[in-house]
């Protein structure tokens, strides 16, 4: 199997040449031996026509795998090119309920309905049509269907069998669920004391019922937190009535993971809806252009500010200090909020422990503020400013710090509080906001010591 930097270089240049001269047989054995995630990685360095001409040579089961390893916009582009027919019977059924529910979300509702309809495996097509039901950003809408249950009541000998023919419709058997008459989850089956154990003992005797389930609507972000809390490879999933309806592997929880992050930084950096590189130039302008305009009206109003001080032309000096004052600020302000952002996110961070938060964020920043001030000082005595200027910007610099770190604290715990998202406030928002009330402290301080 070729590694993946020979992928994204000499060996994709190759097939890619392979593809012009139209050579379906040497490619076939070139790629034959190689992972999906491979597969799909090449893929995406390809041209549409390049995709298409690849993803037509491979088998059933590895194109509809491929295309859970490909971006939902080039997933579209190769959907597009097969009929109703084909994708329920080439993609759908060749996938688990999950990852078939996610391709069917993604087309139109008119072709939905189509394809539902021509899925052949009517237990499949009743086990997606459950799942759609459910909230994308939900236990729920990340679960598979697909499990291997026994009940409580059978003994090993039946239970055996009946595992052996539940485990034809399953890929991995992760765990092996109890449950009972009710279908209620009532534990899990350790395959090692099964198989060690008399045909004649009930199921019941030897199940483990130290088991940590989750709510079917549970949110996709708690589900991560609890499954990296515990150390899990699968959680199963239980209805309002604690009936078992489905389990959640650890891939999918760390696509929620990894498309959380890509959305906090994206609102980090001022992002206002989730993009790719690839949409078009309105869309891009339209998501950044928001925190742009803020930091505009951050700018007047931090000028406005400056015009407050009528003085301000007797001590033209102070302006030499402005960008240092803002830079400190936004910085400290980022970091105070990113660390909050970060202990939210984990749940490490919980309404019981704000006040000590708030009191250490304090200690750090007059500890860090006292020593900028030093350095300032020094420099400026250094540089043979005057002595009330010194004192200024060394005052100014340490007030400015600490305001700066309490205000990045409590912003994120704020919109944590009304139920918005915090990583809003590590973005332009502080930066902006610290701008414009550093720049008072600031002068405020000048003003009454020059």
């Amino acid at each position: 199997m070729s590694n993946n930097k020979e992928i994204n270089s000499n060996f994709s240049q190759d097939i890619s040449e392979l593809i012009s001269e139209n050579s379906k047989k040497i490619i076939q054995e070139k790629i034959s031996d190689l992972h999906v995630a491979d597969i799909g990685e090449l893929i995406k360095g390809f041209s549409i026509e390049e995709a298409h001409y690849l993803f037509q040579l491979l088998d059933e089961e590895k194109s509809a795998l491929v295309l859970m390893e490909v971006e939902e916009e080039l997933r579209e582009q190769l959907l597009s090119n097969l009929s109703s027919k084909e994708i329920a019977t080439e993609v759908i059924e060749n996938l688990e309920s999950d990852d078939a529910t996610d391709v069917i979300s993604e087309l139109t509702h008119e072709k939905k309905e189509e394809v539902l309809s021509l899925i052949e495996d009517d237990e499949h097509a009743s086990d997606i049509t459950d799942l759609l039901s459910y909230p994308e950003d939900t236990a729920g809408g990340l679960m598979a269907k697909e499990l291997i249950k026994v009940n409580e009541n059978w003994n090993s000998l039946q239970c055996l069998k009946e595992m052996r023919k539940q485990a034809s419709g399953v890929k991995k058997v992760h765990t092996i669920y109890v449950v009972n008459n009710k279908e209620e989850l009532v534990g899990t089956l350790s395959l090692r004391r099964l198989l060690l154990t008399e045909s004649k003992i009930v199921i019941k005797e030897i199940l483990n019922s130290e088991i940590i389930s989750i709510p079917v609507s549970e949110g996709d972000e708690s589900v991560a937190n609890i499954m990296n809390k515990y150390g899990l490879i699968v959680i199963p999933v239980v209805d309002e009535n604690k009936k078992l309806v489905g389990r959640i592997t650890i891939d999918d929880v760390i696509d929620v993971v990894k498309e959380e992050a890509e959305k906090d930084y994206q609102m980090a950096s001022g992002i206002t809806e989730d993009v790719e590189s690839s949409d078009s130039i309105w869309q891009l302008t339209r998501a950044r252009l928001p925190w742009l305009l803020i930091g505009l009206l951050g700018g007047i109003l931090g000028a406005e500010i400056i015009g407050l001080f009528e003085d301000f032309s007797k001590f033209t000096k102070l302006a030499f200090f402005i960008p240092l004052i803002a830079a400190m600020g936004g910085n400290v302000g980022v970091q105070s909020a990113a660390i909050v952002v970060q202990g939210l996110a984990n749940n490490s961070i919980k309404i019981n422990t704000i006040l000590g938060k708030l009191t250490k964020e304090l200690g750090v920043a007059l500890l860090n503020g006292i020593i900028c001030s030093i350095i300032i000082l020094a420099a400026t005595l250094i540089l043979q400013y005057s002595i009330q200027l010194c004192i200024t910007v060394s005052l100014s610099l340490l007030s400015v710090i600490v305001f700066a770190a309490l205000f990045g604290t409590l912003t994120p715990l704020t919109l944590e509080k009304y139920k918005i998202d915090p990583a809003l406030a590590t973005g332009p928002f502080i930066t902006t906001v610290n701008d414009i009330l550093g720049l008072y402290i600031y002068f405020l301080i000048g003003q009454a010591i020059l």
